[in-house]
């Protein structure tokens, strides 16, 4: 199970990269990537990992949803970052459940 949460990250990301620089519009993209995002949050982050991980992905999905006002590269970060956001999103919501749901048990 180890080794699928590994590929899920690895294949999210490959699929983003190729997908924002390509501009490939396939709306299955975007349904790959949440799907991929939901396996990483279940099974890759997991408790003194959380905080770091909820942090950078806070962090990944505010910068994508403002570089486009960046002049010049803003356009071309805009597609990228748009499937990373698919991509984290997903993860990002399991994973604060996931501690918000241990921060109650205590």
């Amino acid at each position: 199970m180890e080794k699928l949460g590994k590929f899920a990250v690895i294949a999210g990301i490959v699929i983003a990269i190729a997908a924002g620089i390509f501009n490939f519009t396939q709306p299955w993209f975007g349904w790959a990537l949440a799907v991929l995002g939901l396996i990483v949050g279940f099974m890759n982050v997991s408790g003194g990992e959380s905080r770091t991980f909820l942090v950078a992905g806070i962090a990944l999905l505010m910068v994508g949803s403002s570089v486009s006002e960046v002049p010049v590269i803003g356009e071309a970060m805009t597609s990228f970052l748009g499937y990373i956001t698919a991509f984290m999103a997903p993860a990002v919501l399991i994973v604060a459940l996931k501690s918000l749901f241990d921060t109650v048990k205590d």
